[in-house]
């Protein structure tokens, strides 16, 4: 028998006020990967391989193992708007550009081309939507107050550049420049709003001896993007191994972000341009993205 418009009427009405099942399914994190772990692929298997592995995003390191991004063919006038087109056609977006620019140089040619660089960064990351662009302050030469205070300057120079260009500029942890004290001087004194941290969680802990709940409590608010990656040591230096079978706390790195609301990708950086030894880019970034997303549901 048909029901009557009445009950119909109380029935919709009964479903519309109960409450939503709970799925209890882990919300996966925004993950992304540096090119700089694929340098022998070109752009669309890029594209093609972070659509199909479940990443969000990409950040731009290199392409085809070429590192100045402003002149490949991909990003030419003529072709950039089909770049862009094939990015947003695999669901994706690019997390950031990394340069090469450092800021520690105190030869003037030298300071002018890493400044002028950055900013060639920072307009192609403005014609790609993408939010950041990564810089170096990277050794500590000469009189250290001097050094930290030129890369400040430096870093707050770019940041002046990049806002009308609705880009932030990110300072790596890396080099001389991995502990928390010495980057909260430098991100201190740059003192702008387009001025943040790329948290390269593996070298703040295995060369700046910090613990990921450390870093993340000292330098949290500057955090905007991550490197993850794994290694253990091998006489005397870090060998980059899959994700969770080194010594690098990477589930309570992640955890730590997660703890401060993080919104920011989850980026894995497989270093396989400058160690052409480790393992293959199909099997480790694969690999991070299967094991990654756990790290939060536990």
């Amino acid at each position: 028998m048909k029901p009557t418009r009445r009950q119909f009427l109380a029935t919709s009405t009964l479903a519309a006020l109960a409450p939503p099942i709970a799925t209890n399914a882990p919300v996966k994190p925004p993950l992304a990967f540096s090119t700089l772990g694929c340098p022998k692929w070109p752009f669309p298997q890029i594209l093609d391989f972070a659509a199909g592995n479940g990443f969000s995003a990409v950040e731009i390191r290199c392409i085809l193992a070429d590192l100045d991004l402003p002149n490949r063919p991909e990003f030419a006038p003529d072709q950039i708007a089909a770049t862009k087109k094939a990015i947003a056609a695999h669901g994706l977006r690019v997390s950031d550009l990394g340069s090469s620019s450092e800021m520690h140089d105190t030869d003037p040619d030298k300071r002018a081309k890493s400044i002028a660089d950055a900013k060639r960064f920072i307009d192609l990351a403005e014609k790609l939507d993408a939010p950041y662009i990564r810089i170096y302050g990277n050794k500590l030469e000469g009189d250290r107050e001097a050094c930290i205070h030129r890369v400040a300057a430096g870093m707050r120079e770019l940041a002046i550049y990049a806002k009308p260009h609705n880009v932030t500029v990110i300072i790596e942890s890396h080099g001389d420049f991995v502990t928390s004290p010495l980057l909260k001087q430098v991100l201190s004194e740059a003192d702008h709003a387009n001025a943040a941290l790329l948290w390269d969680a593996h070298h703040t802990f295995v060369d700046g001896h910090e613990e990921p709940e450390a870093t993340v409590r000292e330098l949290g608010h500057w955090i905007k993007h991550t490197h993850l990656k794994d290694s253990v040591e091998v006489n005397g230096e870090a060998h980059y191994v899959l994700t969770g079978k080194g010594a690098v706390p990477v589930q309570r790195q992640m955890q730590a972000l997660a703890a401060i609301n993080y919104k920011g990708y989850f980026c894995f950086e497989w270093e396989k341009l400058w160690h052409p030894d480790i393992a293959e880019p199909e099997i480790a970034i694969a690999d991070f993205a299967r094991v990654a997303p756990g790290y939060l549901s536990k």
